[in-house]
């Protein structure tokens, strides 16, 4: 709980930046049936919405200047709002699947009360703002629960409820994994509004909604495979044409997010990209096929991933970073191991981003680590990360000559580097 609330507002920035992402994918995504790209869309850009005014509201609770008297109120109001929105949004996304898959034209009566409770809920809201019904602001500009702040969670748990409740109606006609998925899906904001009654200062249902709002594209993709599976031979051609556009979308927003951790450093604009596409270029050359190759371009394309947790100043120092500033800085390799290492279909995504600044003679960080303790995959970001940083702008220098940069890589082969893929790297520059 603690590291939530240290690093959740870079949470809430990256998660926001992922619906962003994923709301112009799913819009541009062809192979998705009208209605439902504008459901999944308007659900990707509300949990975006969610995030960023939950987000504004942290950082002007306390400021008690205009701008700060507004912008708390606005987004505290925003939050209140989007936070009935969405589940209203999941409604809409339920009953496209009852018409798709049942062909039923008239909404089941379960989702038609939620509606009726999406408006009782939102009237609530609009008088909140108005008599402090579900919070209130101290003289200091400090949002402050009210004794009736609970209510505000009964709206959105009911129309969970009513979801739930038509989901188990028409179980029987659904796939098992279609009704368990979506049944988690609606739960988990469930547990969470209900956990968020006993802990304040930290979001916790509006960042498992936003990842919930995620699960549904992922489903939407899923959706569709299972829909192709029952399709005649050219629909069954058409879903393999999109599964190609859609493995791209996976490669642009991977690279998206890259993008989006280097533009915290206004030196290393492009940074990541061009350390995967040099260790790409390393791991081929050193014999590696075309499966390893793509996963430890991915795996550097994340490696810095752990920056979101620290801090801008820091970041863009300019002068030398006192021992406590480069401890901070150190702690970007373990705080990406944390953040990628959920994501067990692809482990070698945290291995990158965690060992990517040992060195082969074991005075490296976070584990110290040396020679063929420190994984492969990491070995090879070593020097491709060092290679780049040589060679582009820094704060301190201008990029090194390709000559310097060659010593310094020749010197550094067995102490910083691993042997073998140093010298994989200096084929590499002199074939350039």
């Amino acid at each position: 709980m603690n590291f939530l609330q240290m690093y959740q507002l870079d949470i809430m920035m990256f998660m926001c930046g992922m619906c962003g992402i994923l709301a112009i994918m799913t819009f541009i995504t062809k192979s998705l049936p009208r209605k439902t790209k504008i459901i999944l869309t308007s659900m990707e850009i509300s949990a975006m919405l969610l995030l960023l005014f939950d987000r504004l509201s942290y950082i002007y609770r306390g400021d008690v200047s205009t701008l700060g008297f507004y912008m708390v109120r606005v987004s505290n109001g925003f939050v209140y709002v989007m936070s009935l929105v969405i589940p209203f949004l999941v409604t809409r996304f339920l009953e496209d699947i009852y018409q798709s898959e049942f062909a039923i034209t008239r909404a089941p009566k379960m989702l038609a009360a939620a509606d009726v409770i999406f408006a009782v809920g939102l009237v609530l809201v609009i008088v909140s703002q108005f008599t402090g019904l579900y919070y209130t602001f101290d003289e200091f500009n400090n949002y402050q629960r009210a004794p009736l702040n609970v209510l505000c969670y009964v709206a959105p748990l009911l129309i969970v409820l009513m979801q739930e409740w038509s989901i188990l109606k028409y179980r029987k006609q659904m796939k098992r994994s279609l009704v368990s998925s979506m049944l988690v899906c609606i739960i988990l904001p469930s547990l969470s509004s209900i956990l968020q009654i006993f802990i304040y200062g930290v979001s916790i249902i509006n960042m498992v909604t936003a990842f919930v709002v995620c699960i549904f594209y992922t489903y939407a993709l899923n959706f569709l495979s299972e829909a192709a599976e029952r399709a005649k031979e050219h629909e069954l051609q058409f879903y393999k044409e999109a599964q190609k556009k859609e493995a791209a979308m996976l490669v642009q927003t991977t690279e998206a997010l890259a993008v989006a951790i280097d533009a915290k450093d206004k030196y290393t604009r492009g940074h990541s990209a061009r350390v995967a596409q040099y260790s790409k270029k390393i791991a081929k050359e050193a014999g590696f096929n075309d499966k390893e190759c793509d996963e430890i371009y991915f795996a550097a394309l994340l490696h810095d991933i752990g920056k979101i947790g620290i801090r801008y100043e820091i970041i863009n120092k300019p002068g030398r970073l006192t021992d406590e500033e480069f401890e901070q800085i150190k702690s970007h390799a373990d705080l990406g191991n944390k953040i990628l290492s959920s994501i067990k279909q692809a482990p070698f995504l945290a291995v990158g981003a965690h060992y990517h600044h040992e060195r082969y003679d074991g005075k490296g960080y976070p584990d110290g680590l040396k020679g063929e303790e420190i994984p492969e995959i990491a070995r090879i970001i070593a020097v491709a990360d060092a290679y780049d940083a040589m060679t582009s702008l820094r704060s301190y220098r201008e990029p090194l000559e390709k000559n310097v940069v060659r010593q310094e890589i020749a010197g550094a082969m067995g102490t910083q580097f691993d042997p073998k893929y140093a010298k994989v790297m200096l084929r590499i520059m002199d074939a350039e």
